[in-house]
């Protein structure tokens, strides 16, 4: 069985007691495949450093796994990390490209700092591994390591949606960026949507040969295999959090503190691509438009903070608090807020309570490559008394979780009548429809899971399934 070299902007390091059943998601999910392959995660370590060294940090956890990490200068951060990834191809790769900052040094940063990871790996990969690089941070890297002279099989796995042709083409060398990617020999993507915009662009601006069976791209004697692999929940872990007081507790204080009210829950990174200011607009026309539900309805908003330092993000946040302010000033009465707002994260656990107890959960990203919050929601149902997810048509999920009308209910993310259209279907709909779209909607998030998105795309690499 061929070993396995992860590489990622981040990396999940272990804790001092080792990685095993500390977490679930991507970050559990690659860690088994990597005890089961034998492997090391490599990545940034988070730090900063005066100057880069290329030093490696090692961290070898019980089961096997070892983490690699280096530092990076301040101005690789700031280049990098802040500049092409997080504001040059985050917006664009989200559709919005008025947002997309294209500055020069932000992408000689990008490629500075993907030369740098590239020297860093090179001595961790032997012959024979499996290289499995992950994300937009990271696009360069297979090119760079080919270079170097790596010829092992190498794929690479991007989490957010590819954009369409005519909005990729404003990138500035756009094509030396696809044809780095070409030297992989699996990419994968999230869904068919977001495969089907990069072999469009393949095909259109860099003239390759397509086949859109198989998927293999040809460009310079080179060929490529490009498929959709959609992320799912390492379903096990997460149902298995619904046991633990911590999760009884926080569904219990949820339930109480809303007085028997209907709870509708979103639970979202503070960023523009999630739709909040939207969702918020949406959730004021429900209550402009059905002034009754004031008082037996309550919306609860969970949104962390992210990227504090980019100026986009800091305006998100203060357009969010002054709408959910406005609604809440115009509405509140001594005993009722009917939107609360909590700007921190919370516990896998306090999750799976909080998700349990409401009723309706809005997922309503402008533009997603998956979003597992989705998948989360309704592994958290009760099976006799299922809430109703509402999810926005752009989000990748929305491919797997619309069960061909019988699962999520589908929404313009963009419109307030619709968002407030479908809260109100979703507080009338009787218990034996919740009970069909919950019963379609569970199959594929507990048989789609995380293991499976790794075994599957591992078997295309070349290697034995985790």
């Amino acid at each position: 069985m061929p070993r396995l070299v992860v590489i990622s902007n981040r990396v999940a390091v272990p804790k001092a007691r080792g990685v095993a059943g500390a977490q679930g998601g991507l970050a559990g999910a690659l860690n088994s495949a990597l005890k089961a392959n034998g492997g090391i995660w490599f990545g940034w370590s988070g730090q900063e450093t005066a100057e880069f060294t290329g030093s490696i940090n090692y961290v070898r956890s019980a089961e096997g796994v070892t983490t690699a990490t280096i530092d990076l200068e301040t101005q690789d951060v700031d280049e990098y990390y802040n500049g092409y990834a997080n504001s040059t191809l985050w917006p664009l790769f989200h559709y919005r490209i008025d947002l997309t900052q294209y500055e020069r040094e932000f992408g000689k940063g990008y490629e500075r700092v993907n030369q740098r990871f590239a020297e860093s790996a090179l001595p961790l990969i032997d012959d024979g591994d499996l290289v499995w690089v992950h994300d937009y941070h990271l696009m360069p890297m297979g090119e760079r390591l080919r270079s170097m002279g790596v010829k092992n099989r190498m794929g690479f796995f991007l989490h957010t949606p590819w954009p369409p042709t005519n909005l990729f083409v404003s990138l500035p060398y756009h094509e030396r960026l696809v044809q780095a990617l070409l030297h992989y020999d699996v990419l994968g993507f999230q869904n068919d949507t977001w495969l089907e915009s990069f072999l469009h662009y393949c095909e259109k601006e860099l003239k390759a040969d397509v086949n859109r069976d198989t998927g293999e791209i040809t460009l310079d004697g080179r060929s490529t295999i490009a498929r959709a692999y959609p992320i799912g929940i390492d379903y096990d872990f997460f149902t298995a959090k619904g046991e633990e007081g911590e999760a009884r507790q926080a569904q219990q204080r949820l339930m109480s503190s809303t007085r028997h009210r209907i709870a509708a829950i979103g639970v979202d990174r503070l960023d523009y691509s999630k739709g909040l200011p939207e969702r918020i607009d949406g959730i004021g026309r429900f209550f402009d438009r059905h002034p009754e539900h004031v008082r037996d309805f309550v919306y609860i908003q969970i949104a962390p903070p992210s990227r504090e330092d980019i100026g986009s993000y800091q305006k998100i946040r203060a357009i969010l608090e002054q709408k959910t302010g406005q609604i809440n000033g115009a509405r509140s009465e001594v005993d009722l807020v009917p939107i609360r707002y909590v700007n921190k994260g919370h516990s896998q656990a306090e999750l799976y309570g909080y998700y349990r107890a409401a009723k309706i959960a809005l997922v309503t990203p402008l533009r997603d490559g998956m979003n597992l919050v989705a998948k989360e929601y309704v592994a958290a149902q009760d099976p006799e008394d299922p809430g109703v997810l509402i999810l926005s048509r752009f989000a990748g999920a929305a491919q797997q979780l619309d069960c061909g009308g019988k699962g999520a209910l589908l929404i313009n993310p963009h419109s307030p009548d619709d968002i407030s259209h479908h809260i109100k279907l979703a507080l009338d709909m009787q218990l034996d429809e919740r009970k069909e779209r919950y019963t379609n909607m569970i199959a594929t998030v507990r048989d789609d899971n995380v293991q499976r998105w790794t075994e599957n795309f591992i078997a295309d690499l070349g290697g034995e399934a985790a």
